[in-house]
């Protein structure tokens, strides 16, 4: 009988039966077509929620982003080209106020303060965040007391921290100068001085953000298989050469990220030589010794009242920061094609 059923028509099977009084359409009553209007409305909601709403899910990040982000940029770079004064109309100067950088002692003096105090709080930071991350990376007793403990700086507020730095730096009865005077140093005059000036907001600088590069080298090493250990163990290499040849080469992208983040910071660098310059902090002391681009934009701008200046600093500040993304760029896509040609030449030769 089911046979005959299938067989009736060519094959197909009979079109089911309509329920009486129900409209055009296949299928029972309760899955009958519903009205063109309605489904249409439905429709649309549908497509709607399907293609809108993820736009209106993420509206609000770029709402703010264009508010404070977006807007402040390119109305700073507008002013860059004006001549603005506090309480004064916008005159046009083109890029006046770039030239005028490109002449002035002071800009050059805080784009040489800020290289010189980046160089010598970035690079022992990360080599002494390094060596701390090696020695958390082995199983210590209390590890995590230690982990945590060497982030308790970064936790710590800039202006506490600076403050406390600032007294132990004093010329007349900071501890750092008492010491020198018990192994038979002079005072030094810590303030006052470019290079001790310099060196002090590099200590504090270095003493905030060790632990937090610490613990991004450490999740770093934690994620090196340990099979290389291993190999490198039974080649014969010492704990000093694992490091070396193994941790450090697996950690690369790490480093560079850590590089490029810390220099940048350098670059931006504002709470602590103001806050341990005291009442000539804004001008970097009293003689400009410390002074950096960001204390230079922040005197332009609200207490010479040269607003337009202020931003021409800002912008070159921004290009900076530019430069130093594409030469990351530039390294990363140079590593990467390195390792890609390695693994070539690694593939190639177990072929062979």
């Amino acid at each position: 009988m089911a046979t005959s059923v299938r067989a009736t028509g060519g094959g197909s099977a009979p079109p089911a039966a309509q329920a009486p009084g129900s409209s055009a359409g296949p299928g029972p009553g309760p899955h009958r077509q519903r009205p063109s209007g309605l489904s249409g409305w439905r429709s649309t909601l549908y497509r709607l929620d399907l293609k809108a709403v993820p736009y209106v899910f993420i509206a609000p990040f770029f709402l703010t982003f264009a508010a404070f982000g977006l807007f402040p940029l390119i109305y700073t770079g507008w002013l860059s080209l004006h001549r603005v004064e506090l309480g004064g109309s916008a005159q046009w100067r083109g890029l006046g106020n770039y030239s005028a950088l490109a002449t002035s002692e002071f800009f050059w003096n805080a784009l040489a303060n800020t290289f010189t105090i980046g160089v010598i709080s970035t690079v022992p930071q990360l080599l002494m965040a390094l060596g701390l991350a090696h020695l958390l990376n082995y199983r210590l007793r209390g590890r995590g007391f230690f982990r945590v403990a060497v982030l308790a700086p970064y936790a710590t507020s800039i202006a506490a921290a600076t403050l406390v730095f600032a007294q132990l730096f004093n010329t007349d009865y900071g501890l750092i100068n008492t010491v020198l005077g018990w192994l038979g140093f002079d005072p030094v005059a810590w303030e006052s001085s470019k290079w001790p000036a310099q060196i002090a907001i590099s200590v504090i600088v270095t003493w905030r953000w060790t632990g937090y590069n610490a613990l991004i080298y450490l999740a770093a090493m934690q994620a090196v298989p340990q099979d290389l250990y291993e190999a490198a163990a039974l080649d014969g290499a010492s704990r000093l050469r694992q490091f070396l040849s193994v941790t450090i080469p697996s950690i690369r992208p790490t480093i560079l990220f850590t590089v490029v983040v810390s220099t940048i910071g350098a670059t931006q660098l504002f709470g602590e030589p103001m806050l341990f310059g005291g009442s000539v902090g804004i001008s970097g002391g009293s003689g400009n010794q410390f002074q950096t681009l960001s204390l230079l934009m922040y005197e332009k701008g609200w207490v010479t009242g040269a607003l337009g200046q202020a931003s021409a600093i800002a912008w070159v500040m921004l290009l900076l920061l530019l430069i130093i993304g594409g030469i990351q760029a530039l390294i990363s896509r140079s590593n990467r094609s390195r390792s890609r040609a390695r693994n070539r030449n690694r593939r190639t030769k177990a072929g062979s």
